[in-house]
């Protein structure tokens, strides 16, 4: 959950073959009412310069305290580019505009002779800034690559990846502090793909790592 200015913004979803159907909520999270003027939603692909509005009507709503007030929607996602897309929502809170992005992203698939998939084993250190990460295996499926790590580090620093000189979109990322162990959420690799770079953390401190695909 998001909170802006007081109000708390979630949102909550299922996805269907051929739509996503489900509500955007907005909470008052402090003692105060507050006034929001919902502006319009929209579906924004993850690193790309894609989006399409989700025609949300427009509305002005007041947010009682501890009270949840919903906004539901539904959209068709059959016309949409493959990629993965997250949920945006354009509003102001008290007079105070703010465009927030909630809800976990959801994926449009590749075509399947399109992209890379299986299990590539890398087994591979890469050290930036006195930190190592270690690089165990590449996981390649129709709508997402997987980077499995693990790091004796308390966060993951910085990662940028890119195949063939082209810049991988990373989804989302996760790390266990306490078992060392990470994944990172990526864009899938293409047939036409044949190395993936891996560089961990910026400046004179980077590392990189060249993977061959097979």
């Amino acid at each position: 959950m998001i909170v802006e200015r007081g109000v708390g913004i979630r949102v909550h979803y299922d996805r269907f073959p051929a739509t996503i159907k489900g509500a955007f909520v907005l909470r008052g999270e402090d003692r105060d009412p507050h006034q929001v003027r919902i502006h319009g939603a929209r579906v924004a692909a993850v690193g790309r310069d894609l989006a399409r509005p989700m025609g949300l009507r427009p509305a002005v709503v007041d947010v009682a305290p501890r009270r949840d007030l919903f906004v539901p929607f539904e959209f068709p996602t059959v016309d949409l580019e493959p990629a993965w897309y997250g949920l945006e929502i354009d509003l102001e809170v008290d007079g105070h505009p703010a465009r927030v992005a909630c809800g976990r992203p959801f994926s449009v698939p590749w075509p399947r002779a399109a992209v890379r998939r299986g299990q590539v084993r890398v087994a591979k250190l890469v050290s930036a800034g006195g930190v190592q990460v270690r690089v165990e295996r590449l996981d390649l499926s129709s709508d997402s690559l997987k980077l499995r790590l693990t790091a004796d580090v308390p966060e993951l620093p910085p990662l940028r990846l890119s195949a063939d000189g082209e810049p991988v979109p990373i989804v989302e990322q996760a790390f266990d502090a306490g078992r060392r162990e990470g994944t990172v959420v990526a864009y899938p690799l293409l047939r036409s793909q044949g190395r993936l770079r891996i560089e961990v953390g910026r400046g004179r401190g980077r590392g990189t790592l060249e993977v061959p695909l097979p």
